[in-house]
């Protein structure tokens, strides 16, 4: 009950029982008294009826103000007094209590406030110690992070469940490579806590799970295996299973470890060259045949007439011209491997130039220079075959101009870099230039298939000769794409305002086959999606739409924020200069973003096997429950509501707004109106909650649940 219901019901008691209390002394006076004496008393009483009844208003109206004043001095104080002292105990030690209050409870808040202060200090000295005994844990974690992160395999640990509990990130890159996008379609997502059978077969882990079991039954030291299977986008994976021993002496598995590789691209390739080799050596071996039967036919008639020489020298010209063809075709397929395999990687200018120096001078024999780029020039190159393209222009100068010395500069060209060769001496023709693009790269008896406009091509560059406008040298130029760092929007800029009505017409309390089975499940035990969306207005029924949804999980306790969502939407109508005040998202920024209908089936399988959590979610979810007709998509799933969890935590508390939550809780609001920003902030905030609703005896979903339809805050409708 609300403490201003409790206060005017309490008021109306004291009101009713001192009526009845002055109703019976006044009749019991009424009764003793005789005819003349009633009579007196109403002859006096008479001229001052309206007197009386205005002094008895002001009674009651004086009696309820100190009955106001003291209630809020010694009942409401302790009560917000307590709910402050249990956030301080359980979920922000920083909280003080507001001292206010009677005298006697300012004193006590006082002296909790110094207790409070000790146990903090006595918190910080046990941490400090904690932390030092777990340095060298967290150095070897860190360790094995780094390493993690740096494999160029993806790793994925299950239990035997088929749970994940660790993944790099080139496992998380790979599954999101592999699966379909938003475009349609579920979608797989890898994530803590999730089921690697969304990805794989299960009947392909439980075989080689039993292969690995068997090979430790025999004594293998290394018991793994090995399989390939294929995603639902149709590409190839090859998997290496190892075991994961929860006792290390009896050898017990308790779960495995995948290490996985995305083999489509080479397969593709090794089918292409053995495609390759085997028309080259079928194609070649009638040819050779007709050669030789030619050859062997002049040597052994030496006298034959010209006429029939000439047909076998023809033979031999036609076949040895058949073989050149199929050899040159041979090549340029080979040459197209190649360029597939072509890796663009971010590479620092300086490091690029240092390299390119050494293997002018070491491998074509000339003197190279080098001017310094900025430190940080950051260009996305395949140094391989640019290192080759530019021994090759090297040598070409050299055995062509007799030039004996170079020089390398890299310097910002717009949006590009440009990387120049730079030598004394006269320009180049542009038809010998353009000789030395379209002829294969060689350089010091090194040999490439590959020209040097393929390799400018593949870096989407381009290439010329000059004089250099500062100095009287020549150069080759050669634009190169360069990296581009992102920078992270402020937070700051996006304003703090309420932007939705606190209550909405959607019934979060709704149960289904979904929310009665987890009913039951401990909240600590549940895996959670804390998301918020951001509109363009506040009625979904009049058209409104979503333009961004931000999610991330809960799992085992932690907030995952590298498990998150992020993504902008197209709604498909203006945005309002009153929604853009709000959240700062402009027509600019959901121009050409995906719309609601491609982005809610990976939302939906994010959330899968998860508790859904917002802050006013009622709100959200109407958005949600309006597209189910024209997407198919349901969602089911049970849902928590942190405004009306703070109704049940704090009741007595005047705001429930999420910054007021926050301030209480300890918890910092940064990227307040954006998605992922409010998702983040909620998402703390309910896992602070947690340890309070244990102290209220909440510990079930379907406790939290039943006590949040019971708050003050859980209208269906506003």
């Amino acid at each position: 009950m609300h403490h201003r219901t409790r206060l005017a019901v309490g008021l109306g008691a004291l009101y009713g029982l001192l009526t009845v209390l002055f109703g019976i002394l006044g009749l019991v006076l009424w009764t003793d008294m005789q005819d003349a004496e009633r009579q007196a008393v109403l002859a006096i009483m008479k001229p001052r009826y309206a007197m009386a009844v205005v002094i008895i208003l002001l009674a009651w109206l004086g009696l309820g103000l100190m009955v106001g004043v003291l209630y809020r001095a010694y009942a409401l104080a302790p009560l917000r007094l307590r709910e402050q002292a249990l956030v301080m105990v359980n979920s922000n030690p920083a909280l003080r209590l507001q001292v206010r209050g009677a005298p006697e409870i300012r004193t006590l808040a006082q002296v909790v406030n110094a207790l409070a202060d000790q146990r903090e200090s006595l918190q910080r000295d046990v941490e400090q110690k904690i932390l030092e005994a777990k340095t060298s844990v967290e150095e070897e974690r860190n360790r094995l992070a780094a390493l993690m992160s740096e494999l160029t395999q993806g790793v994925v640990v299950c239990n035997l469940e088929g749970r994940i509990l660790l993944y790099n990130n080139r496992a998380r890159l790979q599954f999101q490579v592999l699966g379909p996008g938003a475009s349609g379609g579920s979608t797989a997502l890898i994530g803590l806590g999730r089921s690697i059978f969304a990805m794989m077969e299960r009947n392909l882990i439980t075989h080689a799970l039993e292969s690995v079991q068997h090979r430790l039954q025999r004594g293998s030291a290394q018991p793994s295996t090995n399989f390939v299977t294929s995603t639902r986008a149709g590409q190839l994976i090859r998997v290496q299973m190892a075991p994961v021993f929860g006792d290390a002496t009896e050898r017990v598995i308790s779960g495995y470890v995948l290490m996985l590789d995305n083999i489509t691209q080479h397969v593709e390739m090794q089918n292409q060259r053995d495609l390759l080799l085997q028309t080259l050596t079928e194609g070649s071996r009638a040819s050779l045949g007709n050669v030789r039967a030619a050859a062997e036919n002049l040597l052994q008639y030496p006298d034959m007439e010209n006429a029939q020489r000439e047909r076998f020298v023809a033979v031999i010209r036609d076949e040895v011209q058949t073989l050149s063809q199929r050899i040159q075709h041979a090549s340029s397929e080979f040459a197209d491997t190649i360029r597939a395999r072509w890796p663009l990687e971010d590479m620092l200018g300086s490091d690029l130039l240092q390299v390119a120096q050494q293997r002018i001078e070491q491998r074509i024999g000339l003197s190279a220079t080098v001017e310094a780029p900025a430190n940080d020039l950051w260009i996305r190159v395949d140094s391989f075959s640019l290192l080759q393209g530019l021994c090759h222009l090297a040598a070409r100068l050299k055995e062509t101009c007799g030039v004996d010395a170079v020089a390398l500069r890299l310097q910002p060209s717009g949006r590009r870099t440009a990387l120049d060769l730079l030598w004394s001496g006269p320009a180049l023709d542009a038809a010998v230039l353009a000789d030395w693009e379209q002829t294969p790269m060689r350089a010091d008896g090194e040999g490439s298939p590959l020209t040097l406009r393929e390799v400018i091509e593949r870096h989407g560059g381009e290439l010329w000769q000059q004089h250099d406008r500062d100095t009287p040298l020549s150069l080759i130029r050669v634009l190169l794409p360069t990296t581009v760092a992102h920078e992270a929007a402020d937070p700051s800029v996006w304003l703090h305002k309420e932007s939705r009505p606190e209550y909405y017409d959607f019934d979060l309390f709704r149960h289904t086959e979904e929310t009665r089975a987890l009913d039951e499940r401990l909240l600590t035990q549940l895996s959670y999606t804390v998301f918020d969306t951001e509109t363009t207005g506040l009625e979904p029924s009049e058209g409104d739409e979503i333009i961004q949804i931000g999610a991330t999980r809960i799992v085992n306790g932690r907030l995952l924020r590298n498990e998150s969502i992020d993504q902008l939407l197209d709604p498909q109508r203006r945005l309002t200069p009153e929604s853009i005040s709000i959240h700062g998202i402009t027509e600019d920024m959901v121009q050409g973003q995906p719309t609601i209908a491609q982005v809610l089936p990976t939302f939906h399988a994010f959330c899968e096997d998860t508790v859904l959590v917002a802050h006013n979610a009622a709100f959200d979810m109407r958005f949600l429950q309006l597209k189910e007709a024209s997407t198919g998509i349901v969602f089911s799933h049970p849902v928590l509501d942190t405004l009306l969890l703070s109704g049940v935590i704090h009741p007595n508390q005047e705001s429930h707004r999420l910054e007021a939550i926050a301030q209480r809780l300890g918890v910092s609001v940064i990227g307040r109106h954006t998605a992922l920003g409010d998702a983040i902030v909620t998402g703390e905030i309910f896992l602070k909650m947690l340890p309070l609703l244990a102290e209220q005896n909440i510990h079930t979903l379907g406790q939290a649940r039943a006590a949040a339809a019971r708050t003050y805050y859980a209208r269906t409708t506003y």
